[in-house]
């Protein structure tokens, strides 16, 4: 993880682009990173914003070390979002503005959506081929056992095993309806496992379209280190 000082600003070479009700409210090729844990936050210029879509709040914001926000509301046709838009005055970010995540409907860095948060560009996932032999357990019974696992490194997490479908007992995975997103791997489908009478909710997940860095893991199944039993050698 990045260890230099919270309230950094980096200049990001990154085309970003932030969709709101079909419109784009604001397109640049000249993003600064607002570093403030735990994640980054992309900021664009304010000339490189549809400022007449933004109406001024009456909410201003101080925090110690950051000093003063401002906020504006976002209205495109009818749809309106309270506070989505936000300025630090400080820090060499005052002629920037950016959005709160949830308030846009569709981020894009280049043309890849982008989930959750804006990506770290200090924290590095490795989707590697493997022969390790791999092998998965619930409740003390085999549901997957692999020779050919793509081992997933990422900053500050416990290494993963994506193992083929093929090694795995998909007779025993049902879908739940969860859904899960990730800035560095994308949409996930999860399952849960089936054991006699007992299901196991949201054991397992699988990114039928990851994006273009974790290719390597697309339709491969991967457990959760924290609930099952993983031996290898």
């Amino acid at each position: 993880m990045y260890n230099f000082p919270e309230y950094t600003v980096q200049p990001s070479p990154r085309w970003v682009r932030a969709y709101f009700n079909g419109l784009v409210v604001a397109d640049s090729r000249e993003m600064v990173l607002f570093f403030e844990r735990p994640y980054p936050n992309y900021f664009f210029p304010k000339r490189h914003v549809r400022m007449e879509y933004l109406h001024k709040s009456d909410t201003l914001e101080y925090r110690e070390g950051r000093g003063e926000t401002e906020f504006w509301h976002l209205e495109v046709d009818g749809k309106r979002c309270e506070n989505a838009a936000l300025s630090h005055r400080g820090h060499g970010v005052g002629d920037y503005l950016t959005f709160k995540w949830d308030a846009i409907d569709r981020w894009l860095e280049e043309e890849e959506e982008i989930f959750v948060h804006a990506r770290n560009p200090y924290h590095r996932i490795d989707a590697v081929p493997s022969s390790r032999h791999i092998e998965v357990y619930v409740d003390g019974i085999e549901v997957a056992a692999s020779r050919k696992p793509v081992l997933l490194f990422e900053t500050d997490l416990p290494t993963r095993y994506y193992l083929p479908r093929e090694d795995v007992r998909m007779e025993l995975l049902e879908k739940t309806a969860t859904v899960t997103r990730c800035p560095y791997k994308g949409i996930a489908q999860t399952f849960g496992v089936r054991i006699a009478e007992k299901f196991n909710a949201d054991f397992a997940w699988s990114y039928p379209a990851p994006i273009a860095a974790c290719v390597n893991i697309k339709n491969l199944i991967c457990f959760y280190n924290e609930v099952v039993d993983i031996s290898e050698d």
